[in-house]
């Protein structure tokens, strides 16, 4: 859209970020299609209905099962723009959470090419689309010259269920290691793949097909590192060699069971299991025994991709460079991707998708749509255009001085560990037991957002580390309004105790 100056828009107007871009209230505007002047009452929007009416309405028609964030008090979203939500009275909510809105929730950019395309074609992937071979070509070269063929669906829970499929096909296995505390999504294949979701109470168990490798968590994991250990790169090495060594113990369990591996599959961070980033070498050293016995590296990128770790576009190639690179067999791809617009993928090398399905055909009736493809094209675009892996990079290194700051400062933080715009608060009772405190991390949550207007939230296997993940234009004002107040609640919260 040509009438867009590529950025971030400034709604507060005293951003104090000299390199930040900005979004012109006229190109805003033209997406709304209306007058500027028109457009800033339309910044507190109201709803019709009551929140509660809105509530009842959704528990009535909606299964028990679709939870809301803050369910004691859902969140009734009126608006969103760029890293803001807006609640049914107007009010103005900072996201911290949502890695879904990648370049901000409703990028001007984003909206027009979905409305443009939305009124030329919707066809499937049987008809040849030019923005189809568009959006493949800027995806591959993101990519290892290696994985040069594409597959799209809908969700990372097809792209994994799919990679899966894949490696079968191709190794002629069928078991696969995953690691604990891992998601891959809620389908069925894809949730066997998750102990995520069978170590919350889910029917859906583990089969004797999946196998359960440590998470290479140095912090509280099976091999733990001493706080001053855990920024050394002999100690994180060792202890990568360590959990590496788990996964070929269970290959040569699985080899002597009879049993046949497909598949290895990880996030290339673990975002549900707590803001993990594995050591390095792992990836390397876990690579090399699933090849030697036959088996792909699938790598789930679908919550850390895109240029959100902002060194690389993709989190895994945060781990070795050169000789030392690591490359997956299969990668799949999904939130960021459409910025909101329902759009995944699977990358791979071309022989193992030429097996895919053996003599029949893959189709996939949404997979690669036209609309789809718009939406992706124009995320890539934004990435580019407006310097978001540089800007990713530079809010991390803001990111690690901030929270280290904090950490001093306060106790209940055992650990902080991220990168980019990747990032996790570990809060703990006492910082020798690490036990986890994940009532603090209730408390926090409700507080930001009632007395704040800071959306954050808590994963991993004790719902006690703080996860930051907000659309990429987030920005170093936003980052320490968020600081403040977190100091200024656990200041709180700590008198309140004594």
């Amino acid at each position: 859209m040509n009438a867009v100056v590529y950025g971030y828009l400034n709604i507060d107007g005293n951003n104090s970020d000299e390199n930040q871009l900005k979004i012109t209230k006229e190109a805003f505007a033209v997406i709304k299609n209306k007058k500027v002047e028109e457009l800033e009452k339309t910044t507190n929007i109201k709803l019709n209905e009551t929140k509660t009416t809105l509530i009842e309405k959704r528990n009535l028609f909606l299964g028990s099962k679709c939870q809301t964030f803050y369910t004691s008090d859902p969140f009734v979203v009126s608006r969103a723009f760029m890293q803001y939500i807006f609640d049914e009275q107007g009010n103005r909510f900072l996201d911290c959470i949502s890695n879904v809105q990648h370049v901000g929730h409703c990028h001007p950019h984003v909206v027009q090419a979905i409305a443009t395309q939305s009124s030329l074609s919707t066809c499937n992937i049987r008809f040849v689309c030019p923005l189809l071979g568009e959006c493949s070509k800027a995806l591959i070269n993101t990519l290892h010259p290696s994985l040069n063929t594409i597959f799209y669906c809908n969700s990372g829970s097809e792209a994994n269920d799919l990679a899966l499929q894949l490696a079968r096909d191709w190794t002629g296995g069928n078991d696969a290691i995953v690691l604990e505390n891992a998601y891959h999504g809620h389908i069925t294949t894809a949730a066997q793949l998750s102990p995520y979701k069978s170590e919350h109470g889910a029917n859906i168990k583990k089969p004797e097909w999946v196998h359960i490798a440590p998470t290479p968590d140095v912090y509280r994991g099976k091999y733990r590192l001493l706080d001053e250990e855990l920024n050394s790169p002999e100690s994180l090495q060792n202890v990568g060699e360590l959990y590496s060594k788990d996964v070929c113990l269970l290959i040569e369990e699985l080899n002597k069971n009879g049993r046949k591996i497909a598949a290895f599959f990880a996030e290339a961070l673990q975002s549900c299991g707590g803001q993990i980033i594995p050591p390095p070498g792992y990836f390397q050293s876990v690579a090399k025994a699933i090849h030697d016995n036959g088996g792909l590296v699938v790598v789930d990128e679908v919550q850390t991709g895109f240029g959100r770790v902002g060194d690389t576009f993709w989190a895994h190639q945060l781990f070795g460079h050169g000789e030392e690179e690591f490359i997956p067999d299969i990668i799949t791809m999904g939130k960021p991707m459409g910025n909101g617009y329902p759009v995944s993928a699977v990358v791979t090398r071309r022989e193992i998708a030429d097996k895919l399905c053996g003599n029949a055909e893959y189709f996939n009736t949404y997979g690669g749509n036209p609309v789809a493809c718009a939406a992706s094209l124009a995320v890539l675009q934004i990435i580019e255009k407006e310097h978001l892996l540089k800007h990713s990079k530079q809010m991390g290194i803001l990111f690690k001085q901030k929270l280290e700051i904090l950490k001093s400062k306060h106790f209940c933080i055992g650990d902080i560990r991220g990168v980019g715009m990747f990032w996790g608060l570990d809060l703990v009772k006492c910082r020798k037991t690490r036990e986890p405190a994940n009532n603090l991390a209730k408390k926090l949550i409700l507080k930001l957002r009632k007395e704040y207007g800071i959306l954050l939230n808590a994963d991993g296997p004790f719902g006690n580390v703080l996860k930051f993940k907000p659309p990429l234009c987030f920005n170093s004002d936003n980052l320490e309004n968020v600081i403040k107040a977190l100091d200024e609640c656990l200041n709180e919260l700590k008198e309140k105790e004594n």
